[in-house]
């Protein structure tokens, strides 16, 4: 009796503790799994995982190579062919790579690797396949961030660009002509270049590298001899097409700043001096009696803008951004680029013959501190119009909140319901709507007839607009 009444009492207790116990530390687990993925990815993304120092040890890249390989992905995207119609459907294919760089699966590459894309697929190093989502681009930078649902994946740290020396060893690791993962090594060429894609519409301050690097190259990842990810392989210059000595790279500290952006708003947060510049050549130079030709001469300025309000004037020439040289245009886009609204920032400039200094803050594009971002996802460009929030000045100006229509594309589903832009939604389907993702979450797969209510700011009354969404 004695024997069996040990056993049953221990097996009482063991079927207690499995019943009651078990699911707490499983629960602790699953919470302490996600707690170091939070932790992790705010790492990756912090100033703490920078380094200031000459990374390269000369025609070691074994270590380099191997660490870089398996996070650098290959990128094939679908798109519809402009003018084919549902009878008439023509898809046109892109490829591309893309950089891992967090292992919950997320994904930088070049804009203009997805664009348009109706759907993006990944491949791995091992040959896995992943179909991924677009989480945001910022066409000013070339720059898109995607996702796929995937853990434990192998991934790329960021490194410094800003430390990077002309000279300095660096590898290019991509799918150039559908060959994966390929490794080519160059050196630092240049740093600060622009060489005008963007057309004048965006931030051009590329890192110039001779590492061979060719169509289907795009996305990929320029590394240093650590195997650090110091920049994003964007584009050639080239006669023939193909390869001929020179390569750019969009730096990693840009890199980060778009992602960080697009992971907690969805959009870039840009700030805005409210100047428009030009580089201070030799004559200007000797008719300033500056002891150097270097800097950049304020031409305009934006009335109330923030270097208005800072104290800047035209023909004043910015000489650095805090103590960061700005010689060249690039160089000031490229630290201005780094910036959100509100952030404070030191300048020194030239004026009436000798250094000055002033602290500006930074704005917007509609010149407050508020974080507002034009957003073209593609559920909203579907449909046919770019939304944004409303700042405070605007919500208080009208006594609502609500989202602002940016601009409604012609023909169009957005188009042929007669919005206009400057509409403000207020309510989808009846229900209230205050913020973009909102917006998002309530057409998001959404199929048959829709209803859109809001008000435009100069006209009294409520304008409903219905359409449907195939």
């Amino acid at each position: 009796m004695t024997l069996a009444s040990s056993f049953l009492g221990a097996l009482i207790g063991v079927s207690a503790y499995v019943f009651f116990c078990s699911p707490t530390t499983e629960i602790y687990v699953e919470q302490q799994s996600k707690a170091r993925l939070a932790a992790e990815s705010e790492f990756i993304l912090s100033e703490r995982a920078e380094k200031v120092f000459r990374s390269a040890a000369p025609t070691d890249f074994i270590d380099a190579a191997e660490m870089s390989v398996a996070a650098v992905v290959f990128i094939e995207s679908s798109a519809p062919v402009a003018g084919s119609t549902y009878h008439t459907r023509k898809i046109s294919k892109s490829t591309g790579s893309g950089v891992i760089i967090s292992n919950d699966g997320y994904i930088v590459t070049n804009y203009h690797v997805i664009k348009g894309a109706e759907s993006i697929q990944v491949t791995l190093n091992d040959n896995k396949e992943y179909k991924a989502n677009i989480l945001g681009f910022d066409d000013q930078t070339d720059l898109a961030l995607l996702k796929i649902e995937s853990t434990q994946l192998p991934f790329v740290v960021f490194g410094n660009s800003d430390s990077l020396q002309i000279g300095e060893w660096v590898l290019a690791v991509g799918n150039p002509f559908r060959l994966q993962s390929t490794v080519t090594a160059g050196i630092v060429s240049a740093k600060a270049r622009s060489i005008n894609i963007l057309q004048r519409q965006g931030i051009e301050s590329f890192i110039q590298t001779d590492a061979a690097v060719n169509p289907g190259n795009s996305g990929g990842a320029l590394i240093n001899t650590n195997g650090e990810l110091i920049g994003i392989n964007t584009a050639i210059i080239s006669s023939s097409g193909g390869y001929e000595g020179f390569s750019f790279a969009i730096p990693s500290k840009l890199v980060k700043k778009v992602v960080r952006d697009i992971k907690e708003y969805g959009a870039v947060q840009r700030g805005w001096m409210g100047v428009t510049i030009y580089d201070v050549n030799s004559e200007m130079a000797d008719n300033l009696n500056l002891p150097e030709v270097k800097g950049v001469m304020v031409d305009a300025l934006t009335r109330d803008g923030a270097a208005k309000s800072g104290g800047l004037e035209v023909g004043d020439v910015i000489l650095s951004i805090d103590r960061t040289p700005t010689n060249t245009t690039p160089q000031f886009m490229e630290i201005i680029g780094q910036q959100r609204p509100g952030d404070e920032i030191s300048i020194r400039y030239w004026r009436d013959g000798k250094e000055d200094r002033t602290s500006i803050t930074l704005r917007n594009q509609l010149n407050t501190t508020d974080f507002v971002a034009v957003r073209k996802d593609k559920v909203l460009t579907d449909i046919g119009f770019e939304l944004r929030e409303m700042d405070s000045k605007e919500i208080e100006k009208t006594g609502n909140k609500g989202i602002y229509v940016v601009s409604v594309f012609r023909n169009s589903k957005a188009g042929e319901a007669n919005i206009e832009p400057g509409y403000i939604i207020t309510s989808i389907n009846k229900e209230k709507v205050t913020n973009v993702n909102e917006v998002l979450e309530l057409v998001t797969n959404y199929s048959g007839s829709i209803v859109f209510n809001g008000y435009y700011e100069n006209y009294p009354g409520e304008f409903p607009y219905t359409f449907n969404i195939n």
